[in-house]
């Protein structure tokens, strides 16, 4: 069975998911550049605790610690839901003006624009555009 993945930014997501839901303090992906910058937003704005770059070959990993609160007994992950938008098949853009606002404010897009990748608030202040990726809240 071959290991290549058509979207791997739906990789990303599914496998934060699901360490998400068993509770897994961190979890790791194949290294990417676009992997990567979904990795420094989620970090800057506090939905992982952070995360580190190895360099075994054939493959290089992003190993991420994820962030939860509460007690041992009641621990909820910070991240409660992580949703695809632009897919392979069906790639979705934005002008600067139409970039989506996730749950009024309390979640964040992340969106590719000209400028390199960054949450959708960034790029109206930027004044650019671009593909939205994802909505983390």
């Amino acid at each position: 069975m071959s290991n290549v993945t058509n979207d791997p930014v739906a990789d990303m997501l599914t496998r934060i998911r699901n360490a998400l839901v068993r509770g897994k303090p961190e979890v790791i992906v194949p290294k990417s550049t676009i992997k990567l910058e979904i990795a420094r937003i989620l970090k800057e704005e506090g939905y992982i605790e952070d995360f580190t770059v190895g360099d075994e070959s054939p493959v290089n990993l992003i190993n991420l610690q994820l962030k939860y609160f509460g007690t041992r007994r009641d621990r909820r992950p910070v991240i409660t839901q992580l949703q695809r938008i632009s897919k392979p098949g069906r790639r979705v853009y934005r002008k600067r003006k139409e970039l989506p606002i996730v749950l009024s404010g309390t979640g964040i897009a992340i969106v590719t624009t000209p400028k390199g990748v960054m949450t959708a608030q960034q790029a109206r202040r930027d004044g650019v555009g671009g593909e939205v990726l994802c909505y983390v809240w």
